[in-house]
C-alpha cells in the first residue's frame, strides 16, 4: 500500500506556519525601508482628462516620486497592457484598443488609475494624492450587457470586442425545424468580485541592473516577460518571486498596471518600493468574474434525446481587453458547452462587449461553470416543461462510449456519469426528499432539490519540468512550475516524491515561485497543477532511479540493480542501499549528474474531471431567505493523490458557488459608481451559510496521464452554481415562480413570490 493512503490523517506540511503566524506574505517580507506606493484612481467611470496638475504633491512632505502617463512613458516604459484577442468566424481578429498602465487622455471605470505617488509612508503617500489637482469632463457611461450605447473606444465599433461561433449553425437549425419538443430560457451569470483573503500586493527591488518584483502572482513567467517587454530589459535582467499567496483563484493569474508602475518607480528612485491594495481598492481594480447572458435552446425527438443545442451569449469584458478576457466567454466556454450529454449537433454564438466597468477576466472556472450552469438549466427546466423525472432526462442523454468527440471537438477519455448519478441519487437520499419537503411545508416552508451533472476540461499548458535535487544530509528538494496559493501543493508533491524514492516525507522540500530558480512553469490555473506538474514529477523519480539502478550495478558488479520503493538492492545480495545513501556515494565518485536530474514532460490530452451535485434548500416565504439544508457531491477525479486535499478544493468551490449563486453581485449606478465597494455593501459566504458537504468518489482513471488524474481545483464551482439554481427553482415553482436569476437573495426571492401572488389574485 502507498503512503497516500496511509497518510491522509497527516496534516498539510504548510498549515503549521500559517497557523503560527509565519507565513511569508509580500507585505510581511517587503524590504526594510522601501517606500510606499499609493495610487490616484479615477472617481468617474468615463471622461477626458482636461487637467491632471501634480504640482503640490510633488512638495508634500515624504514624497519621493510622483507620475502620470507621460512621466511613466518618459522613464522608458511602454504603457500599453497586453490583452487576448480572438479571431472570429469572418477571419477579422477582436477589437484591440489600448489599455495604458496609467489613463491618458481618457478615463474608462472608476477606479482606474490616473498617477502614482511613492513616499515615505502609505499615509503620506495618500495624502499627496489628495493634493493632486484633477478635472475629468464626464461623457455618457455605458453599462449595458449589449451591443450598442455610448462609444468607448473608436477602435469598438458599438462596443462591439469580439464576435466568435462554433459548430453547425445550419444543422442545429435543421434539427430545431424538425423536433419534436423545443425548450428555451434565458440564463444571466451575475458578475462577481474575487475578494481572496490576500489583497494584490507586490514589492520591487533594483541590484546590479537588475529587478526583482516579489507578487502574490499564480506563477512567475508571465510577469517577467511582460516585464522584460515594458520595461526593456532582457528577461536575464528579470526576476519575479511568488511567496506565501493567500488566495488566487484566476484573478491573481495575470499582470496588472500596479506591477510595472511599481518596477518603474523603484528603478527611478534606486530604492525598494511597495504597495498592497486596501479592499476597496481590490475590489475597484481586480479583475472582475462572470458577467454574462446566456439564451440557451434545447432540441428532443419523441423520445426525448437531444437533437440539436445552441447557445447565443452576451458577454462583459469591461473597460478593456484584460489578459485572458476575450477566449473566456468563447473558446473556454465550448469546451464544454453540451456537458455529459450526447449531444452532436450544437452551436455556440459568443459576443463581447465593452462597458464602462472593470476588466474581466478568469475566475474559479474561467468559462466552464458558465457552460455547465446554463445547459444544466436547460436541462432543468426541459423536465419541468415535458413533466419527466430531471434525473431520468440525463440518464436518457448521457455519453456512453468513450472515447468520444464533442460537438466542439473535444475529445473525452473516459467516464461513467450514469454510475456517478446513481450514486449520487443514494448519497443524497432523493427517494426521502418527498417526507423532508412534506415536513418543510408543515413548517410553512418551501423546499427544493436541484440537480447538476457537470464537466470540466482542464486547461493550461501541457508541458512542465520537475527537478529532482538530492541535499547532503538525506533530503530533497524539488523545483517545480506551478504555484500553490492556498490548494496544499507543498504537501502532495512531498507526498508523492516520499512515496516513490523512500526519501521521509518531512525531507522533501518544495521550491515554487522564482524565475530565478526555476527557468520555466505553466503555474497554477485550469486545474492543471497536480496532472501536468505530477506525470513531470514522476518521470523525474523515475529517471533519478534509473541512473542510481546503472550506476550501482557498475560499483557493484553485478547486471541488474532494482528498487523497490524505499531501497536499491541487486538479486542474490543482501547489499541494500536507500536513495540518501546512494546520493552520499555517487558524490564521492564525482558524479554529481546523478543527484540533479530534471525532466519535462508533454501530456497526451486533456483530462475531464466530471460528478454529480444535488442541492437541497429550503425558503420562508414570508421573508425571502434561502437556507441551504443540504448538499451532495460524487466526483470523477480519477486517481486521487490526497483525498483530503481534493475534498477540500471541493468544499471551497461550492462554498464560492454558493456565494455566486445566492449572495454575491457587484453592483453599479446608472454613472458607473461601484455600489458594492466594501463587505458592507458586497455579501460574501459565511460558514454558517453552508452544512456539511457530503463528498464521495466514483473514479474512472484518465488515459491521458499516466497516474489517471483528472484534477480538481474548480470542479466544486462548476457544479454548485446549476445546484443550487435547480434547487431553488424547484422550491417556488408550486408557488407559480417560473423564472429565478442569480443572487437569490432574500429581496429578489420575496418580490418573485409577492409578485405571483399579485397576478394571482
Amino acid at each position: 500500500m502507498s503512503r497516500f493512503g496511509k497518510s491522509q490523517g497527516v496534516g498539510r506540511h504548510e498549515d503549521l506556519r500559517f497557523l503560527t503566524g509565519r507565513g511569508r506574505f509580500v507585505d510581511n517580507i517587503a524590504p526594510d525601508g522601501a517606500l510606499h506606493a499609493f495610487f490616484l484612481r479615477s472617481d468617474h467611470a468615463h471622461g477626458r482628462i482636461s487637467a491632471l496638475d501634480l504640482t503640490q504633491a510633488r512638495a508634500m512632505p515624504g514624497v519621493h516620486l510622483v507620475l502620470d502617463a507621460a512621466e511613466l512613458a518618459a522613464l522608458g516604459v511602454d504603457l500599453a497592457m497586453r490583452g487576448a484577442r480572438l479571431r472570429g468566424p469572418d477571419g477579422r481578429i477582436g477589437a484591440g484598443p489600448e489599455r495604458p498602465v496609467l489613463a491618458r487622455g481618457h478615463v474608462r471605470f472608476v477606479g482606474e488609475a490616473l498617477a502614482l505617488i511613492v513616499a515615505d509612508t502609505r499615509v503620506a503617500a495618500q495624502e499627496a494624492a489628495e493634493a493632486i489637482m484633477v478635472e475629468i469632463e464626464p461623457q455618457p457611461v455605458a453599462l449595458g450587457l449589449a451591443v450598442g450605447g455610448p462609444p468607448i473606444h473608436p477602435e469598438a465599433s458599438d462596443n462591439r470586442a469580439y464576435e466568435w461561433d462554433i459548430g453547425d449553425a445550419a444543422a442545429v437549425e435543421a434539427a430545431f425545424a424538425h423536433a419534436s419538443h423545443r425548450v428555451a430560457l434565458e440564463v444571466v451569470h451575475n458578475r462577481v468580485i474575487v475578494n481572496p483573503m490576500e489583497t494584490r500586493a507586490c514589492y520591487a527591488e533594483w541590484a546590479g541592473g537588475r529587478l526583482h518584483l516579489c507578487v502574490n502572482g499564480q506563477g512567475v513567467w508571465t510577469q517577467r516577460n511582460e516585464l522584460s517587454r515594458m520595461l526593456g530589459l532582457s528577461r536575464d535582467a528579470v526576476r519575479v518571486t511568488n511567496p506565501d499567496v493567500g488566495g488566487g483563484f484566476g484573478m491573481k493569474a495575470m499582470t496588472y498596471p500596479e506591477y510595472l508602475c511599481i518596477a518603474a518607480a523603484a528603478r527611478a528612485l534606486g530604492r525598494p518600493v511597495r504597495w498592497t491594495a486596501s479592499r476597496a481598492e481590490g475590489m475597484l481594480s481586480d479583475n472582475a468574474g462572470r458577467d454574462l447572458v446566456a439564451r440557451a435552446e434545447l432540441a428532443f425527438d419523441a423520445g426525448l434525446r437531444i437533437t440539436g443545442y445552441r447557445v447565443n451569449l452576451v458577454s462583459n469584458l469591461g473597460a478593456y481587453n484584460s489578459q485572458y478576457g476575450q477566449p473566456i466567454q468563447s473558446e473556454l466556454f465550448s469546451k464544454v458547452l453540451t456537458g455529459v450529454y450526447d449531444i452532436r449537433c450544437a452551436h455556440l454564438r459568443s459576443v463581447g462587449v465593452y462597458t464602462n466597468t472593470t476588466p474581466v477576466d478568469a475566475y474559479r472556472g474561467a468559462g466552464r461553470p458558465e457552460a455547465i450552469l446554463t445547459i444544466e438549466r436547460a436541462m432543468d427546466e426541459a423536465a419541468r416543461q415535458l413533466g419527466v423525472d430531471p434525473f431520468d432526462l440525463r440518464q436518457r442523454n448521457f455519453i456512453r462510449q468513450f472515447p468520444y468527440r464533442t460537438a466542439t471537438g473535444e475529445v473525452i477519455d473516459v467516464g461513467d456519469f450514469p454510475r456517478v448519478l446513481a450514486r449520487a441519487r443514494a448519497e443524497a437520499d432523493v427517494d426521502g426528499f418527498a417526507a423532508r419537503r412534506a415536513a418543510s411545508a408543515s413548517r410553512g416552508m418551501l423546499r427544493g432539490i436541484g440537480l447538476a451533472t457537470y464537466i470540466e476540461s482542464i486547461l493550461g499548458d501541457a508541458s512542465e519540468t520537475a527537478r529532482l535535487v538530492l541535499e547532503p544530509g538525506g533530503g530533497a528538494a524539488v523545483f517545480v512550475g506551478t504555484q500553490s496559493n492556498g490548494q496544499g501543493h507543498e504537501t502532495v508533491y512531498a507526498r508523492m516524491v516520499a512515496d516513490w524514492t523512500g526519501l521521509p516525507e518531512e525531507a522533501v522540500r518544495i521550491v515554487q515561485g522564482d524565475s530565478d530558480a526555476i527557468a520555466k512553469g505553466g503555474g497554477t490555473g485550469g486545474s492543471r497543477s497536480v496532472t501536468v506538474q505530477g506525470t513531470a514529477l514522476r518521470a523525474t523519480v523515475q529517471q533519478v532511479v534509473a541512473g542510481f539502478s546503472a550506476f550501482l550495478a557498475g560499483e557493484w558488479g553485478v547486471e541488474e540493480v532494482g528498487f523497490d520503493g524505499s531501497a536499491f538492492g541487486a538479486p542474490g545480495s543482501n547489499t541494500r542501499l536507500t536513495l540518501a545513501e546512494a546520493a552520499d556515494l555517487a558524490r564521492a565518485r564525482g558524479r554529481l549528474d546523478l543527484v540533479d536530474v530534471s525532466q519535462t514532460i508533454t501530456l497526451d490530452g486533456r483530462s475531464y474531471p466530471n460528478g454529480a451535485h444535488i442541492a437541497e434548500v429550503e425558503v420562508d416565504p414570508e421573508t425571502g431567505a434561502l437556507r441551504l439544508d443540504r448538499y451532495t457531491v460524487v466526483d470523477d477525479f480519477g486517481t486521487l493523490i490526497a483525498p483530503a486535499l481534493a475534498i477540500g478544493q471541493v468544499h471551497g468551490g461550492v462554498a464560492q458557488g454558493f456565494g455566486q449563486a445566492v449572495c454575491e453581485a457587484a453592483a453599479y449606478d446608472p454613472q458607473g459608481q461601484l455600489l458594492s465597494a466594501s463587505f458592507m455593501d458586497y455579501a460574501m459566504p459565511r460558514a454558517s451559510d453552508l452544512p456539511m458537504i457530503g463528498f464521495a468518489s466514483e473514479p474512472v482513471p484518465s488515459v491521458m496521464n499516466p497516474l489517471g488524474m483528472k484534477g480538481c481545483g474548480e470542479a466544486g464551482t462548476v457544479g454548485a452554481l446549476g445546484a443550487i439554481s435547480n434547487a431553488l427553482r424547484d422550491a417556488l415553482a408550486p408557488a407559480g415562480v417560473r423564472r429565478v436569476d442569480m443572487p437569490f437573495t432574500p429581496s429578489r426571492v420575496w418580490t418573485w413570490l409577492r409578485e405571483v401572488e399579485n397576478v394571482a389574485s
